[in-house]
């Protein structure tokens, strides 16, 4: 399955990519473009393939040479730019000479490359053309009834509006009001005079546009060509908690963990059972990811191939962006995980919060020293005071080791790996922080402890009694260190400016009230001829 996903994307990515001269041609019905593409069902699977590929990118290396998550987990409290660069150091130390509508994050890389804002509103585009086609009534949805018709329908209308909805949760967040569209952009109704609408009006759509989701999406799927509704209801219960609604985030939250297809993973399991290592590790070995592969708490998974010559196999890059580039002291081999650079990195608060016994903080999970290529071990750093810029020796997370199982090729700059994106143990803290909100002290502390106790790590009392908001992020940034998009998180709990400066040394002497949300790009101010479109205030 896993290859006919990576076949069907190249596929799509053709159509989301094709040459302009490519539509002048002769005879355009035997092209791939949007007039003949959204006649039949087996057109709509392909854009929704394409349509799927945005949050891939989030893990590839779109701006410059990181992941292009890091603009959401480098300058909080629990991340930092080791490789400080003129593209890094704005969020690093939130200077104002690099932090500005002009970073490459948000205006676009030297290379010409799109920001961060302009790539969430293209996958915003092209869930809106999906949405805009799914209403034509002379589509062939191939289901062979007119209730077959219905459910092929609304699975992929249930797609575009899931991916909608996460491109404007990535907006909401990082840059506070903006503009909505929720229409196929076309030669009639192209506008420059576009206007940022507030917060709560891209919350109330995210909100509608997962709610459609849930309803349409199966509740369970080992396809990674069809997403499964626990991903749309993980996503309400995160909203609703930013809206400060917990009871309404609960009962989201409580349709994931209640799916019996879900299950934290307690147990060795799978392709690396028999080696030393843990349970909480075992979900991020090659072989162990997909639910196919026995891995029962992956909500949402990033499926990939090693084989170079299959188009749309994506590169990511968690493991050069969170990795050191230890190679002058160590080899690239599976036993040190493959190749780094570290552009981010883990601060010391964050590995000081753990406990000695703790799974998650274990030399399987962690890594604590490197091998050279006659056994000399190079410990490395977690100490504040070792936190310098450009450290060859940094400690760093072991869940995105990876190498080829080519030894030529175990330098190879990129890791072509299956990922988890999205996991049940975060589900877990979200429900928790909901109970926690409602004054549900003893559910709050059970579903945390159900997250600790599988690392072995000390239960909290049962009654609930010790739990506080911070408790609850300190929770989060043990368990999900480098997957969660943690500036999202403080912004959505209000903790990013205060947590950040009391746990992030680079950021103590600059990060401001302003820097809770970037800039609008520069690019975007000087599009919108017909209407002044302001940018955040400070910036």
């Amino acid at each position: 399955m896993k290859k006919i996903y990576i076949a069907f994307l190249s596929l799509a990515l053709a159509f989301s990519s094709c040459n302009e001269a490519e539509f002048l041609k002769e005879e355009p019905q035997d092209n791939i473009y949007a007039d003949n593409l959204f006649t039949k069902y087996e057109g709509f699977r392909l854009a929704v393939n394409a349509l799927l590929d945005f949050p891939r990118q989030e893990r590839a290396d779109m701006i410059q040479s990181a992941e292009l998550g890091v603009i959401w987990k480098i300058g909080t409290d629990n991340g930092w730019a080791n490789t400080e660069l003129t593209w890094t150091r704005g969020l690093n130390r939130y200077t104002t000479a690099d932090l500005n509508s002009t970073m490459q994050f948000v205006n676009g890389d030297t290379e010409g490359r799109d920001g961060v804002f302009l790539i969430l509103y293209k996958a915003i585009s092209s869930a809106n053309t999906i949405i805009t086609r799914a209403q034509n009534p002379d589509v062939d949805w191939q289901g062979g009834s007119q209730v077959q018709n219905e459910i092929n329908k609304n699975l992929m209308l249930a797609h575009a509006h899931l991916i909608r909805a996460w491109a404007y949760k990535h907006l909401a967040y990082t840059f506070g009001p903006v503009p909505i569209t929720t229409e196929e952009i076309t030669g009639i109704n192209f506008r420059n005079d576009w206007e940022r609408r507030p917060v709560a009006e891209v919350q109330a759509l995210i909100v509608s546009d997962l709610e459609f989701a849930a309803a349409h999406l199966p509740d369970y799927s080992d396809d990674v060509l069809v997403m499964a509704n626990v991903v749309a209801h993980h996503y309400l219960a995160e909203m609703h908690l930013w809206m400060n609604e917990p009871a309404k985030a609960e009962a989201a939250a409580l349709k994931v963990t209640n799916n019996p297809r879900y299950k934290l993973i307690t147990q060795r399991y799978g392709a690396s059972a028999g080696s030393p290592g843990s349970a909480f590790m075992d979900q991020f070995k090659n072989g162990n990811i997909l639910p196919s592969q026995g891995n029962t708490e992956a909500l949402w998974v990033f499926a990939n191939s090693d084989v170079l010559k299959l188009i749309g196999a994506r590169p990511n890059s968690m493991r050069r962006t969170w990795v050191i580039n230890y190679s002058s002291y160590a080899p690239y081999n599976p036993e040190n995980g493959g190749r780094g650079i570290g552009r981010g990195g883990i601060t010391a608060w964050a590995f000081s919060i753990y406990e000695p016994q703790d799974d998650r903080f274990s030399e399987h999970a962690v890594r604590k020293y490197y091998l050279s290529a006659t056994g000399v071990r190079t410990n490395t750093h977690m100490l504040q005071s070792q936190m310098t810029v450009n450290s060859t020796k940094w400690a760093s997370t072991r869940k995105w080791d990876w190498v080829s199982a080519d030894p030529a090729r175990w330098g190879d700059t990129h890791s072509f790996a299956d990922q988890t994106y999205l996991r049940l143990a975060d589900t877990y803290l979200l429900l928790a922080e909901a109970y926690f909100k409602q004054g549900k002290l003893a559910l709050a502390a059970d579903f945390i402890n159900r997250v600790r106790t599988r690392s072995n790590a000390t239960p909290i009392a049962a009654d609930g009694s010790t739990i506080t908001l911070d408790y609850i992020l300190d929770e989060r940034s043990r368990e999900l260190v480098t997957e969660e998009l943690r500036r999202e998180t403080l912004v959505r709990t209000g903790k990013l400016l205060e947590r950040t400066k009391a746990h992030n040394p680079f950021t103590t002497a600059n990060m401001k009230e302003m820097h809770v949300l970037l800039p609008i790009p520069q690019k975007v101010i000087d599009a919108n001829t017909d209407r002044a479109m302001e940018n955040n205030p400070g910036y």
